[in-house]
């Protein structure tokens, strides 16, 4: 995988990505490098793409490698290189790694996304008639699928050559002029040659004759001649004993191995390899070798992760299976140690049955597929299935339950894969192994919902063929499959997915059996997800006495369903009363689990929230920053929860300072990339936030311009319904309002909401408020009337649907009583306000920013209302509550001085406006800038007053009235749905 970071500067040429496999020893020249060569070295300019293709173990790699050496090496002949990529081609992911890592070395590509930095490399090498030439060779080791090509294929270029090993003979692979060269046995001059040079390397002279017979033995096959050699030189023996001992173990193996061996190779080949393997053995820690090497063989031949061939389930398969190796070997086996797996690997390193690169720990061990597939072919049935469950078992247990490392996750998943190829009826032989259940959860939690979903699928597929219908680990399966749909966007169908299937685990494993708990309480949650938070909170208020009873009050399970009913109860309506139950949860999750357990830290991040939420967003960051301390001590900076509560305590700061919001997630968003990738779901979250913050903090256009960027990579990832898709197009609309076009907002907006409504249902929260978020901008772009009308259509249905105490519902009487001021009634509008700021102080308390901006749209409706003193009263009283509880330097304060200034003025003291204005300007200037829309309304407002009060001529009358004036604190709620606090 690429690691993420800032792009570079270009490397300077030469310059190599990826590693060219070490020649092997006494590598023998053949004439299929010549062919290889022959285009190079009659011209070096013409189109060169060329691939070898023959069956396994013939030595394609080998004479790549011998091919891409030699052109490396001579880099001042027409064949020399600028450039070389080589490329373990086996997966497209593999191959697009490698084209990207190319692309961030060599033409500053964004480190951040893999397949457009894969496309940069591709289009830079592409040959351009002013640019510099540049001379390139991409070898494709080991194409599996010719498929896997598509749009990945290098360009035609007279400076580069492509070149291709693979197994395959499809029609494509010699499409577009690609030369193909077939790579077959050695010949019989050949082998005799390898053998001779092979062995006299080592001070070994042996018979022409006799290696000639040797040769025919093994039929001329490289990898087993290759074989033979390192079990001569190792064991000392002579080419008449080893002859022998091949015959005998050829005839041994006559009963145990099919008729042919893959590609079509004789039984003597598989009797070859036996002897190195016997040979093997008797190294140290003796008799270990075969069992590790048939370990390997049910895994990934590309890489196999050194965690899983030392994890606890390999170690006790190692000593259970050790092969006696002398007459005094001991009846009870000897325990095997992580050292023990080591030191067998080595064994088979050094016999040259594997190669073993501890360096490379997540791919430490490869294994040629047809040394594996004769492993394979040679256990009887019983010992196959039991070491299948060994491999599935070691996967599960080198597997991290939470993923730091998403190059390991991937090689951890492509193990699995390859187990599955080779034994996927043992793995279900049962149910469905854990190690397929933990496959899809990684592929969720690594941001690919999507294909975790299609994982779970086929996995409900293959459940269905095999298991009965009402198998626990079936249901499990479609339960699973319900909560990565509902995660891709889809919590209308998770919901419908669960309650189709409770009925079932309930008569299968009873009502009050932990699964069927669970899936109710899943169920809950996808019906609050899907607009329903009032039925999420009453179907989990009524399945918390039952887990009580049947876990017990201090279970997980129990404590998880309390969780989440106090948060459903503080989504529809009742945040004080959540944040008091999660105050008392977290006293008793303390008590009972302890300060450090994870429920107990997801308590404190949840109690911080509802703080928050209440009005106290001072305390929220406080407490989220002690939390992210604790957790950084705990878990590590890189731990998904860590990151995540980074994000959280900066969305509570921005609260009181954008500026330092938008720095803060700025910062984070490396690393999410570094650690999750540039298409995760947390990664995009916290590009929504960035410019959410930066339009918070004065740039709208920026925060607008950031959204329409972030947009195409929600629709490319998520797909055009994904809820967070359509947040992203509600968000982008609402800054183009915000940045001065409030009719284009407005027309977005109405395009957006029939998409909302079809995709998540008419009373579900975000229909709501982009209806909300239509009428303001309806309001904005010039038509008040229609934008009061909107809100008192909108009122009932959110009454109905979220009650009449939720801060939606309460917001939107806000917006209803502006906008009818707006219209001309503003003494209407006062009455409204004055009649729901008592209703927002009880439900919210009287320091929330709603609070507060009820008190100062009130304030400002009477003042329209002609009473501008009773309204430079009451903005008096409220400007020290905003400074206390947002900080003096928050827009919201520095609008409520604006305002008091305004009203002074209105209130026949023009002289004081004037030099409330005077003080002001500085701040702002300081704050947002001196081109920010409010700083330059202050500075005409300050002209105005001062004309006013005998300064300066007295101005039009329509200038004093600038609109830019108004509250900025009553747009503060007239938001689409941000993408901020994801806890």
């Amino acid at each position: 995988m690429v690691q993420h970071g800032a792009p570079r500067e270009p490397a300077p040429w030469p310059h190599q990505i990826g590693v060219i496999p070490a020649q092997a020893r006494s590598f023998q020249h053949r004439a299929e490098a010549e062919q290889l060569r022959a285009t190079v070295d009659g011209g070096g300019t013409a189109v060169l793409g060329q691939v070898l293709t023959g069956m396994g173990g013939v030595g394609k790699t080998q004479l790549a490698a011998d091919y891409a050496h030699t052109a490396w090496e001579d880099g001042s002949r027409a064949g020399g290189l600028d450039i070389l990529v080589w490329i373990v081609a086996s997966t497209r992911e593999a191959i697009v790694s490698s084209y990207a890592q190319a692309g961030v070395d060599l033409c500053r590509a964004d480190p951040s996304d893999p397949e457009k930095a894969a496309e940069s490399f591709l289009a830079w090498i592409t040959p351009k008639s002013a640019a510099r030439p540049c001379r390139w060779l991409i070898v494709l080791d080991d194409v599996t699928d010719p498929a896997d090509l598509h749009r990945l294929w290098p360009p035609a270029s007279p400076h580069g050559r492509t070149l291709v090993t693979t197994r395959r003979r499809d029609a494509a692979l010699a499409a577009d002029g690609r030369h193909t060269v077939e790579v077959g046995l050695f010949t019989e001059a050949e082998a005799l040659t390898y053998l001779t040079t092979s062995l006299a390397a080592h001070g070994r002279v042996e018979p022409a004759d006799r290696l000639t017979g040797l040769a025919g033995d093994l039929g001329h096959l490289p990898l087993a001649l290759a074989q033979a050699v390192a079990y001569l030189i190792d064991s000392g023996d002579d080419i008449v004993s080893y002859r022998a001992l091949l015959a005998d173990r050829t005839t041994m193996l006559a009963d145990t191995v099919p008729d042919r061996l893959p590609d079509g190779q004789a039984r003597p080949l598989a009797a070859a390899w036996s002897l190195s393997i016997d040979r093997a053995d008797t190294l140290r820690p003796a008799g270990l070798a075969r069992p590790m090497l048939q370990l390997a063989a049910m895994l990934d031949a590309n890489g196999i992760p050194h965690d899983v061939l030392t994890s606890s389930p390999a170690l006790t398969h190692l000593a259970a299976h050790r092969t006696r190796t002398g007459p005094h070997t001991a009846t009870e086996p000897a325990p095997a140690s992580p050292r023990d797996a080591v030191l067998a690997l080595r064994a088979l390193h050094r016999l040259s049955l594997i190669d073993h690169a501890p360096d490379t720990p997540h791919q430490a061990v490869r294994v040629h597929q047809l040394i594996q597939r004769t492993v394979r072919d040679r256990l009887p049935a019983d010992q196959y299935k039991e070491l299948a469950r060994t491999a599935a078992d070691a996967l599960l247990d080198a597997w991290p339950d939470i993923e730091l490392d998403i190059n390991l996750a991937q090689a951890l998943r492509t193990n699995t894969a390859s187990l599955a190829d080779h034994a996927q009826h043992v793995l279900w032989e049962t149910g469905a192994h854990l190690v397929l259940l933990r496959t899809g959860r990684s592929l969720g939690e690594s941001g690919h919902a999507s294909a975790a979903v299609d994982h779970y699928r086929s996995l409900a597929v293959t459940a269905h063929g095999v298991l009965a219908p009402d198998h626990p680990d079936a249901l499990t399966v479609r339960r699973d499959l319900a909560g990565w749909q509902g995660s891709t966007g889809d919590p209308v169908g998770a919901a419908a997915a669960l309650a189709e299937l409770l009925p079932h685990v309930e008569r299968v494993l009873g009502p009050d059996h932990p699964d069927t708990l669970t899936t109710r309480r899943d169920l809950a949650g996808w019906r609050g997800q899907a607009g329903d938070p009032v039925g999420a909170a009453a179907a989990l208020a009524e399945l918390l006495p039952h887990v009580e009873r049947v876990q017990g009050p201090d279970h997980d399970d129990t404590l998880t369903t309390r969780n989440r009913l106090i948060s459903w109860r503080g989504i529809t309506g009742d945040p004080a009363g959540a944040a008091a139950a999660t105050e008392q949860m977290l006293t008793d999750l303390e008590q009972v689990k302890g300060p450090d357990h994870p429920l107990t830290l997801s308590a404190r991040m949840g109690l911080a929230r509802w703080r928050g939420i209440t009005g106290d967003p001072a305390g929220a960051a406080a407490a989220t920053e002690q939390l992210l301390t604790d957790l950084e001590r705990l878990k590590g900076s890189d731990h998904p929860l860590t990151l995540n509560t980074r994000g959280n305590l900066a969305f509570w700061r921005g609260k009181a300072n954008p500026v330092g919001a938008a720095a803060a997630v700025a910062a984070l968003l490396p690393d999410l990339e570094r650690v999750n990738g540039s298409d995760h779901p947390d990664t995009l979250n916290a590009r929504g936030n960035l410019a959410r913050w930066r339009g918070e903090a004065g740039d709208p256009a920026g925060a607008a311009a950031s959204l329409a960027e972030l947009l195409p990579d929600r629709e490319r990832v998520l797909g055009p319904d994904h809820p967070d898709t359509l947040t992203t197009r509600g968000n982008l609309a609402r800054w183009r309002g915000e940045a001065g076009d409030p009719a284009g907002a407005a027309a977005s907006l109405a395009e957006l909401l029939p998409d909302v409504e079809r995709v998540l249902g008419p009373d579900h929260p975000d229909t709501l408020t982009t209806r909300s978020n239509l009428a303001h901008f309806r309001g904005e772009a010039g038509d008040p009337a229609g934008a009061a009308a909107a809100y008192a259509e909108l009122l009932p249905d959110l009454e109905r649907v979220l009650g009449p105490d939720h801060s939606l519902t309460l917001t939107t009487r806000s917006n209803l009583a502006r906008w009818r001021g707006e219209a001309g009634d503003p003494a209407g509008a006062a009455a409204s306000l004055a009649e729901l700021l008592p209703d927002v102080e009880r439900v919210l308390g009287p320091d929330h920013s709603l609070t507060l901006a009820t008190r100062s749209n009130l304030a400002h409706f009477r003042g329209e209302a002609e009473d501008p003193a009773g309204a430079a009263a009451s903005l008096a009283e409220l400007l020290p509550d905003v400074e206390r509880v947002l900080g003096p330097d928050h827009p919201d304060a520095l609008t409520t001085r604006s305002n008091l200034a305004h009203f002074r003025g209105e209130a026949g003291d023009p002289a004081g406006a004037a030099a409330a204005y005077a003080e002001l300007l500085p701040d702002q200037e300081r704050v947002l800038g001196p081109d920010h829309p409010d700083t330059l309304t202050t500075r005409s407002n300050l002209a105005v007053w001062r004309g006013e009060a005998g300064d300066l001529e007295k101005p039009e009358e329509a200038v004093r009235r600038n609109e830019g004036w108004l509250s900025r604190s009553l747009r503060h709620f007239l938001k689409a749905r941000n993408e901020n606090d994801r806890s």
